[in-house]
């Protein structure tokens, strides 16, 4: 079945699955508010964001352009509690965590197959285990300075258990440092970053049984959706390590034969992934296969949006064919560029060059010189996504070189 993808929208709802993010789904609406309403004053559209009573993760858009009106139902698809669950580690579980994660990546090549990919999120990558050796290394000369000084002032003073006093003085200076340095980690995102590449490293890609279960809800959710009378188009969008999750819901999804026939269009956006990041981990076959399966289907449509001047993603990597998934039936995703050195201003750009996870969020945010990439008119807008970007050629930069191949079938 081919998808309905140039019918016009008067109806949309939109499942939004966010990334490795502990903060409640709040954030997101009001994000798609202001920066919206920024949008809509840029590019000369009405955009009105109502919120749903009672709801913190559910609102309504709508927009107005040309004299015609569309209206979408937006709603965040939560996993936040499972990721503040696997945050809750102590300090030093999280530096285990650090050598382990590290050992995942080393172990088989998988960090330098990505490594020749993009640089830029595994840089990334290194950052958190590099500033946590860094903590390390200050908290251990501080409390190695502190055993010093201790147990000198306590040895003039002739106390006979200088050393053992000095000793415990030296564990309580290093864990209060370490415990300092965790509590700035709102302004480093060590720890954070940590707990984000660890999540996915402790299975070896595959999806913990918590997520597993919260994906099923995911499912029943958009399956009621396209259940709805009157809607043209449900559409879910992915971010970050939020677009490996919806893939493999989707692939759920189509699998069990849950998208009705002749019923609204089912589209996905992808934005910011991180896939091969998962993907290439010899746990992954799950995702493997779901990245398979979809981007054969004919009865969706699917685009990939990333920009190279995000450091935190694999910009314009096909995330099927590099992980040698593509086979002569693939059809998706169209990969596309954001391309953020021409839809931001020389002044926005500057602004924002080196402020890389704002960059990683400029995805759900205004341009100031958009381009054919709107988040908001994809949302909201009269045009379902297969119709908006019909006949649009993929990018020419993207790469499709494969840098792994496990041989996974659906």
């Amino acid at each position: 079945m081919e998808a309905p993808a140039g019918r016009a929208v008067r109806r949309r709802r939109v499942f939004y699955i966010p990334g490795y993010d502990p903060f409640p789904p709040r954030r997101y609406r009001e994000l798609y508010r202001s920066e919206g309403a920024a949008q809509a004053a840029i590019s000369g559209y009405g955009l009105e964001v109502r919120g749903t009573p009672g709801q913190t993760g559910q609102w309504q858009a709508t927009l107005v352009e040309a004299g015609t009106e569309s209206r979408a139902d937006l709603e965040v698809l939560v996993w936040d509690d499972i990721v503040r669950g696997s945050m809750s580690q102590s300090i030093p579980a999280t530096y285990f965590q650090a050598i382990r994660t590290a050992w995942v990546y080393l172990l088989g090549g998988a960090f330098f197959r990505l490594l020749g990919l993009r640089k830029g999120p595994m840089i990334a990558a290194l950052y958190p285990i590099a500033l946590l050796a860094l903590q390390a290394i200050a908290a251990v000369l501080a409390g190695v300075a502190g055993y010093a000084l201790s147990s000198r002032a306590l040895m003039w003073l002739g106390a006979p258990w200088a050393a053992l006093a000095a000793g415990l003085m030296a564990v309580v200076i290093l864990a209060g440092v370490l415990a300092l340095f965790r509590r700035w980690d709102n302004r480093v995102f060590a720890y954070y970053l940590m707990h984000d590449y660890a999540f996915s490293a402790l299975g070896q890609g595959a999806y913990p049984p918590a997520l597993e279960a919260r994906l099923r809800v995911f499912q029943a959710r958009i399956a009621a959706a396209l259940s709805e009378e009157g809607l043209e188009e449900v559409l879910v969008v992915g971010h970050s390590s939020g677009a490996h999750l919806a893939i493999s819901v989707l692939a759920d999804l189509v699998r069990a034969g849950r998208v009705p026939a002749g019923g609204a269009a089912l589209s996905l956006l992808t934005l910011g992934h991180v896939v091969p990041m998962v993907a290439v981990l010899p746990g992954a076959g799950r995702l493997r296969r779901d990245l398979r399966y979809l981007s054969e289907r004919e009865d969706l449509t699917w685009v990939d949006v990333t920009a190279p001047g995000d450091g935190c993603t694999f910009a314009l990597c096909d995330p099927v064919a590099v992980v040698g998934m593509a086979t002569p039936e693939k059809r998706w995703p169209l990969v596309l560029s954001a391309a953020f050195t021409q839809t931001l201003s020389p002044e926005r750009w500057r602004a924002l060059r080196w402020r890389f996870f704002r960059l990683h969020f400029q995805y759900l945010c205004a341009f100031d010189r958009p381009g054919d990439y709107d988040y908001f008119r994809i949302t909201a807008g009269a045009l379902t996504l297969g119709a908006r970007f019909a006949g649009r050629a993929p990018s020419q930069s993207r790469v499709e070189r494969v840098i792994v191949s496990f041989g996974d079938r659906p």
